[in-house]
């Protein structure tokens, strides 16, 4: 027995060791790593990538520095599509999105500048690459029924850094009168993703100047929205015990926005969660009325402006730009 416990209480520290050491070789060689590519150089020490990811933050926070300082970088996963914007990187080469499809959102240590057009009026983060690629192909950054052209942007879920770095820099730097606004399903989880796009992560609130998109603007799903655009409580999936804890969590947290609060709670009283998907139970004339929308907005397409999921983010979209139009100074 007590054999087994030194040899335990020495792996952390070999961990660590291992961890600092592939850290310096990579900034002594001046080639950057990814914390994919340090976990698979010993798999048998690590154990797992979840052991990596978190060394490398706790390196980062106890030096104060960035993960780009230490020259790790995450593995991209978020994407990108929609209108209004070019990404120059340091290479030479730009990014030209489409709105009808994706591209993979770059690094921030490879990007240059941005190059925004005079007609962008929106950008809108997706919680899941489902309902990002759906609205890629109804080309929701250049549709006709929207006051102008926007991007549409996912981290699949929690977002990777490059992600989070990007959504960060359009907030920061776009004028107010664009808002920053998103799209997460209305659960706990949904909320917590969405705070780690406006707030931070606890892990790494060192970076949090570099990561935090403070604009940002919970678009919905909003679940006490459902039942005046026809979404009955019977369409809707009932909770987890994961998903009461979850909430619970989140409602102990300080500074909580009221709106945040009232959608947990209306969660935990109907028992009940809302995903994005559940907007196809729609019915498109009340998704229409109830929301407020102009029955007479024109469609640049005209066969899709009866989706439910299209008529609820052009309503609500517009909404959001009319709002920050006439709060903009």
């Amino acid at each position: 027995m007590p054999q087994r416990s030194k040899v335990s209480s020495a792996k952390p520290f070999a961990q660590l060791f291992q961890a600092v050491n592939l850290t310096h070789e990579g900034l002594v060689d001046r080639v950057p790593t990814t914390k994919r590519d340090m976990y698979y150089k010993d798999v048998q020490l690590f154990g797992a990538q979840s052991t990596v990811d978190r060394l490398v933050d706790d390196l980062a926070a106890t030096f104060k520095l960035t993960r780009s300082d230490l020259n790790v970088r995450a593995s991209s996963k978020g994407l990108i599509c929609g209108a209004g914007l070019t990404i120059h990187l340091h290479s030479g080469e730009a990014v030209e999105l489409s709105s009808s499809e994706s591209s993979l959102i770059p690094h921030s240590e490879d990007i240059e500048r941005f190059e925004t057009s005079g007609d962008l009026a929106w950008v809108l983060v997706v919680e899941k690459e489902a309902v990002f690629q759906t609205l890629c192909r109804l080309r929701l950054g250049s549709h006709g029924s929207l006051p102008g052209e926007g991007l549409v942007i996912t981290g699949k879920g929690y977002p990777d850094v490059a992600t989070r770095q990007l959504v960060q820099t359009l907030s920061a730097n776009l004028p107010s009168s664009i808002p920053i606004l998103a799209l997460v399903d209305g659960d706990a989880y949904g909320i917590d993703i969405l705070s780690v796009y406006k707030y931070g992560s606890t892990r790494m609130q060192h970076e949090k100047e570099h990561l935090a998109a403070a604009r940002m603007q919970w678009l919905g799903l909003w679940s006490s929205e459902l039942a005046a655009i026809g979404i009955q409580r019977d369409a809707l999936i009932p909770i987890t015990k994961q998903d009461e804890k979850k909430a619970r969590s989140l409602l102990k947290r300080e500074g909580i926005p009221a709106q945040w609060r009232k959608e947990l709670q209306h969660m935990l009283f109907t028992r009940r969660k809302a995903e994005i998907e559940v907007l196809g139970a729609a019915r498109s004339a009340d998704c229409a009325a109830d929301l407020g929308v102009n029955r007479h907005i024109h469609s640049g397409e005209e066969g899709n402006s009866g989706i439910p999921l299209l008529r609820y983010l052009v309503t609500k979209i517009s909404s959001a730009c009319m709002k920050a139009g006439r709060e903009d100074p």
